[in-house]
C-alpha cells in the first residue's frame, strides 16, 4: 500500500516539484539564477504532487490556454506540461493517483480538452489520452535543393538576436492567429519557459516580413562537425520550429534557411505531415521524411462539449457509444450528425473508449482504419464509412508547440 499523500502543490513548494520533473528527465537541479529568471513559469496553480513525508516524489502540472478544433473554434485547453515520478518511487501507484486528482480538477476548472507530449507512448492511453496529431522529421540535402519556378516567395527575411527575438516573436505568433486545428495559444509563462532558453542555448531566429508586416518566424541552430581535412567538415542546420501566416511566408523562410552557406544537411523537426516543402522543389527527393511520430496526445474532458465544439462533414448520423472509466460522466451514447451532437438513448452503431475518440477528434485517423484495427466495435457495417466522412478534415492536425 502506498505511504505517500497526493495533494495540490502549495506556494513555496514550486522549486522542489520542478526538481522532481528535472530528475525524471535526467536534468540537473535548477540553479539559483535560472530559478530566479523562470520561477514565474512554474507556479503552484494547476499542480498536484505525491509527497513522501515532506518531500515531493511525483508531480503533474498543467497550464490553461486554448486549442483550435476542426472548424476554427477555440475551446478551453489544459496543457499538461510536466508529469514525473522520482526513480525511487515508481511502481507504487503514484502516477495513477496523480491523474485521479488532476483529471476531475481540470473538468471543475472548465477545460474541455487536455493534451500532452508523451515521453513514453505506453503510459497515457490508460488515462484516456489518444494520439490526436502526428509530426514528421524532414531531412534536406542542401546540395540538391533547386526551387521550382512556381514556388511561392515574397518579402524578406532577417535575423534577430536574443533580446529582440524574445520581445518580437510572441507578437508574431499571436498575430498569425492559430490558423490550423491543433494549434494552441501560448501564454506568457510558456514563452518564459520555452523561448528564452533555446535562444540562450545558441538557437537563432529568422523573421519573415511580408506586405503587411512581420508574418512568420523560424527558430534554428547549427552544429559543425569537424574533420582532419577541411573538405570533410560538415555542418547541420536544425529547425526547431517554424510558423507562418501563409504559404508564401513559409516558403520564404525555407528558402532563407536552405540558402545559408556552409550547410550540408538541414532538418525540420516536428513538422506537420502536410508540410509543402517537398512539392516546392524540383527534386522532391532532396527532402525526405526520416521519421513520423506522435505529436499531440489529446484527452476529452467533457465529451459533449468537445463534440459540439467542432464541425463535421456531410453524412448520415452515427450513434457512438463512449466508455470513460476515469471520468464516468462522459460515458454514454452520442448521436453525431453534420449539424452537431447530442446525448441519446438510441442503440449504438459503434462503441469505443475515450482514448480512441481522442484519436478521431482532430481528424488524424480514419475511423474505418481504427475499426479494422479492432479499436472500434461495429454494430452497423455502414457506420465506419459515415464516421470517416463526418470526422474528415481538409488539412492535417498539428499542434506545433512543445510544452
Amino acid at each position: 500500500m502506498s505511504d505517500f499523500v497526493v495533494r495540490a502543490v502549495a506556494e513555496g513548494e514550486e522549486r522542489a516539484t520542478r526538481d522532481v520533473l528535472g530528475q525524471a528527465l535526467h536534468k540537473p537541479p535548477v540553479d539559483d539564477e535560472t530559478w530566479r529568471l523562470t520561477a514565474s513559469a512554474w507556479p503552484a496553480a494547476g499542480k498536484f504532487a505525491a509527497f513522501d513525508g515532506a518531500d515531493p516524489v511525483g508531480v503533474t502540472s498543467s497550464f490553461s490556454t486554448e486549442i483550435v478544433v476542426p472548424g476554427g473554434r477555440r475551446v478551453p485547453f489544459a496543457a499538461i506540461d510536466g508529469v514525473a515520478v522520482r526513480a525511487d518511487s515508481t511502481r507504487r501507484g503514484a502516477l495513477t493517483r496523480l491523474m485521479a486528482a488532476q483529471l476531475p480538477d481540470l473538468v471543475e476548472r472548465g477545460h474541455v480538452l487536455a493534451g500532452l507530449h508523451a515521453s513514453e507512448a505506453t503510459i497515457y492511453g490508460r488515462y484516456g489520452y489518444g494520439v490526436a496529431g502526428r509530426m514528421q522529421i524532414l531531412e534536406i540535402d542542401r546540395a540538391k535543393v533547386r526551387w521550382r519556378a512556381d514556388a511561392p516567395q515574397s518579402g524578406r527575411v532577417r535575423l534577430l538576436d536574443g533580446a529582440d527575438a524574445a520581445k518580437l516573436v510572441p507578437d508574431i505568433y499571436r498575430s498569425i492567429g492559430l490558423p490550423r486545428h491543433g494549434n494552441i495559444g501560448r501564454p506568457d509563462l510558456w514563452w518564459l519557459n520555452n523561448h528564452d532558453g533555446p535562444i540562450r542555448d545558441g538557437h537563432r531566429v529568422a523573421v519573415h516580413t511580408g506586405p503587411d508586416g512581420d508574418d512568420g518566424f523560424a527558430t534554428f541552430v547549427t552544429h559543425a562537425r569537424r574533420a582532419p581535412a577541411l573538405a570533410d567538415w560538415r555542418t547541420e542546420l536544425r529547425v526547431r520550429e517554424m510558423h507562418a501566416a501563409d504559404p508564401a511566408a513559409l516558403a520564404s523562410l525555407w528558402r532563407f534557411l536552405l540558402g545559408i552557406d556552409l550547410v550540408q544537411t538541414a532538418y525540420g523537426q516536428a513538422r506537420p505531415l502536410d508540410d509543402p516543402l517537398p512539392s516546392m522543389l524540383e527534386d522532391p527527393r532532396a527532402c525526405r521524411t526520416i521519421s513520423i511520430e506522435d505529436e499531440l496526445w489529446l484527452r476529452l474532458l467533457d465529451v459533449q462539449a468537445a463534440l459540439n465544439a467542432r464541425t463535421y462533414g456531410r453524412a448520415e448520423p452515427v450513434v457512438v457509444e463512449v466508455a470513460d472509466r476515469r471520468l464516468p460522466a462522459n460515458s454514454g451514447a452520442y448521436r453525431v450528425t453534420t449539424d452537431g451532437t447530442s446525448r441519446t438513448d438510441a442503440a449504438a452503431d459503434v462503441r469505443l473508449d475515450v482514448e480512441t475518440l481522442a484519436m478521431l477528434y482532430l481528424g488524424a485517423w480514419r475511423p474505418s482504419l481504427l475499426a479494422d484495427a479492432g479499436r472500434i466495435e461495429v454494430f452497423d457495417a455502414g457506420a465506419p464509412a459515415r464516421l470517416d466522412a463526418l470526422f474528415k478534415t481538409v488539412v492535417e492536425p498539428w499542434c506545433g508547440t512543445h510544452f
